[in-house]
């Protein structure tokens, strides 16, 4: 039992760092750690050294020296302070610090991050893994707290609803940017119950297409995101975040080109002129050209020979030909996207983006415009070209015959119609909504849950093979077995397979997300049972997701946001477009949801347009209208942040003026008698008195300028009044 303890309470290790050296000489290796284990002592952190798998070392740190580590959290909290994230100033004396405020783990585990990988200008080590000197630093990471997170999985999967303060709890684990994660989608799960019963009405009721199903979904998008940037300002205030996002880390790829003076600080700063870098901004244009073109050219290609196979083509296996162009997507689209997401990359880091939170908001720009490309623009083909103008489009599919000539018994077969002759398949839009709601959304979590080990194990076997290939060429290879000490033996063993694993990245799960919200915003007026899918699949998610940061994963560095980032003005944007597709989808759809048959002529340019004039003039006022509703009611965040700001105010008064600097002095009252009166008079004969003295000597205390009050009030009343008196 007592070993299971030690094992789960982790030996008292903050992080561990991986020093793997297959590809360095043993010389080099030696000295490349020596160095390492310096930088760590520097500041202020213990190590010890084991044996790790496939020639690496697993290096377990923790806080040597509590009082390096308590300037470093009381530096921290004043920097807060000084940005306006924290409304009160920490104690002055450092060691109060941690005494007066606790430390949760997240905010431990952040400090001791920042002094690993920080500049040493900073403070820190300036370990930055995989870079110049420390290449051999593969990854650090904190270990994972297998008794937390079993308790967590486990009262997650009994639970439908989250409360606040299981976020607050994740918060204090893992850090607001996952906080902020998990309270989003659950937000999201919550709204999604009023659409989802809803939907499913008006799927029995109102069928597709409905524009009463379109207005409610529209107006139902606007009020969640108008709530939800609420919702975060209240979760910034809740967890003492508001305002970090001002708080930015500078990238050390940051490449300066003229050093000045601040004329406010009179500090010297590094300058990257606004007007080179809006300049190099302007390639976004051509990129988001070259991606609409690569990526639309292959969809728009497999779209027709799908459309070609499954429409024009009878002759013979049909029935699997219709599932090339899926294989061809599913082979060319990840591949061509992750070639544009390199390109992306390479572009962000030619803008020279001073600041980490900058580089990253400039980089999930660009990403979404290709996720955006390829979730939605197969959708908008099929209602936007091929049903306005499949009859003109099909007698031209004939260049698609090829890919299936091989198999056709006779020309005939692969004959197109006229255009009088085809007729086009109306539930098309609606199997394809289907197919990425329902379908696609059950490949995603299947491919979250099986893809992370299928990658480790390859990883693995990788790792295996390289040893043995640098041992057989005289490198540093692992052909020595070190036993573990027996009460360390399973503890490293966890740790081991720990460090295996891949880093979670929270950005892509928040992908995940806004994406799903744009099929709902976009395109749910065409199978109203969209949110109903999306209901189920993110009460799943929820739990998936906690499992997967608990198994799948190494345990996230914690990280601090006081938002979801970017994301937010990509669901605005979501939005703003869902209220003119919908609006589009639902005049084109109106005929009984036939559609114009594949016709232009039955199409009134005039009526299409007036439309998506109307509607997206009515999102406008409406957005206006919840957002400045929502402002008005108040909520738990803003009265906290008011009881904050008035307590630090009614504290500065009372240090600076004392604790009855609010009570009114009380004075006794004085007897004016003829030797006070005539000490005065002396007085004033003694020095020399002007008229602005004389003025203010005639009534000597309040009591004395009542009484000369009531007296002419007595006198200059009027006789009337004094007859009623």
């Amino acid at each position: 039992m007592a070993h299971n303890n030690a094992v789960h309470s982790n030996f008292g290790v903050d992080y561990v760092v991986t020093y793997r050296f297959t590809d360095t000489n043993n010389v080099e290796a030696r000295d490349g750690f020596t160095n390492l284990m310096q930088a760590l002592y520097r500041v202020g952190l213990a190590t010890e050294v084991r044996n790790g798998d496939n020639c690496a070392l697993l290096v377990f740190v923790k806080v040597g020296n509590d009082k390096r580590f308590a300037q470093e959290v009381y530096r921290s909290r004043v920097k807060d302070w000084l940005h306006g994230v924290r409304a009160a100033e920490p104690a002055r004396e450092t060691q109060n610090t941690l005494a007066g405020e606790s430390l949760n783990e997240a905010e431990r585990f952040r400090v001791i991050h920042h002094l690993i990988t920080s500049p040493r200008e900073e403070g820190g080590a300036g370990i930055t893994p995989k870079e110049g000197q420390w290449k051999n630093v593969e990854s650090i990471f904190p270990l994972h707290d297998h008794t937390f997170n079993k308790e967590w999985i486990k009262k997650w999967s009994t639970m439908t609803f989250l409360k606040a303060e299981d976020f607050d709890q994740i918060r204090d684990r893992f850090g607001e940017k996952i906080a902020y994660y998990f309270a989003f989608t659950q937000s999201y799960f919550q709204f999604l119950i009023f659409p989802a019963a809803f939907g499913f009405a008006s799927w029995v009721i109102l069928g597709s297409f409905s524009p009463i199903y379109g207005i409610v979904n529209g107006l139902w998008c606007v009020t969640f995101v108008e709530y939800w940037k609420r919702q975060e300002i209240d979760l910034g205030v809740r967890w003492g975040v508001k305002g970090v996002a001002c708080i930015q880390r500078k990238r050390r790829e940051f490449q300066h080109e003229k050093e000045v003076r601040d004329p406010v600080t009179g500090e010297t700063i590094q300058v990257f002129p606004a007007t080179k870098r809006l300049s190099r901004q302007l390639l976004q244009v051509p990129f988001a050209f070259l991606a609409v073109l690569a990526l639309g050219t292959l969809i728009a290609t497999c779209f027709g020979i799908e459309i070609f196979l499954s429409e024009v083509y009878n002759g013979p296996g049909q029935t699997l030909l219709v599932f090339l162009p899926t294989g061809i997507l599913t082979t060319l689209v990840p591949t061509l996207t992750s070639v544009l997401t390199s390109v992306a990359t390479r572009l962000n880091d030619y803008e020279n983006w001073e600041t980490s939170e900058n580089y990253q908001s400039a980089l999930t720009q660009k990403i979404f415009v290709l996720n955006f490309i390829t979730s939605y623009l197969p959708i908008f083909l099929t209602a936007f070209v091929y049903v306005p103008f499949g009859s003109l489009i099909v007698p031209y599919l004939d260049i698609f015959s090829l890919t299936a000539k091989p198999f056709a018994q006779n020309e005939k077969q692969l004959q197109t119609p006229d255009t009088a002759g085809f007729v086009i398949n109306p539930s098309r839009l609606r199997k394809q909504v289907i197919y990425f709601t329902v379908t696609a959304q059950i490949v995603n979590f299947a491919l979250e849950t099986i893809m992370p080990y299928v990658k480790r194990r390859g990883f693995s076997k990788y790792q295996e093979m390289k040893s043995e290939r640098a041992a057989k060429k005289g490198g540093a290879g692992s052909g020595v077995t070190i036993e573990d000490q027996p009460e360390e033996a399973d503890f490293l063993k966890r740790v081991r397979k720990e460090a295996e694993l891949d880093v979670y990245d929270v950005a892509t799960d928040l992908r995940e997300m806004v994406v799903q919200f744009g099929y709902l915003a976009l395109f749910s007026v065409v199978w109203p049972l969209t949110p109903v899918s999306f209901l189920v699949n993110n009460w799943i998610e929820l739990r998936s997701d906690a499992v997967k940061i608990c198994v799948e994963m190494q345990r996230p560095t914690p990280g601090r946001a006081d938002s979801i980032g970017p994301w937010l003005d990509s669901l605005q944007f979501l939005t703003w477009l869902g209220s003119i597709t919908t609006a589009a989808l639902a005049y084109l759809f109106s005929n009984d949801g036939m559609g114009p048959d594949g016709t232009p002529a039955t199409i009134k340019g005039w009526a299409l347009l007036l439309t998506i004039f109307f509607s997206e003039h009515v999102y406008l006022m409406v957005r206006w209208g919840v957002g400045l509703a929502i402002s008005k009611i108040d909520s738990p965040g803003m009265e906290k942040e008011r009881g904050e700001r008035f307590t630090v105010r009614k504290r500065y008064l009372q240090d600076a003026l004392g604790h009855d600097v609010l009570d009114v002095p009380a004075h006794a009252e004085e007897k004016i008698t003829r030797e006070s009166l005539e000490e005065d008079a002396r007085q004033s004969t003694l020095r020399k008195m002007g008229p602005q003295e004389h003025f203010w000597s005639r009534q000597r205390s309040w009591e004395e300028s009542a009484k000369v009050g009531a007296n002419l009030i007595e006198k200059m009343a009027p006789k009337e009044g004094k007859k009623q008196q």
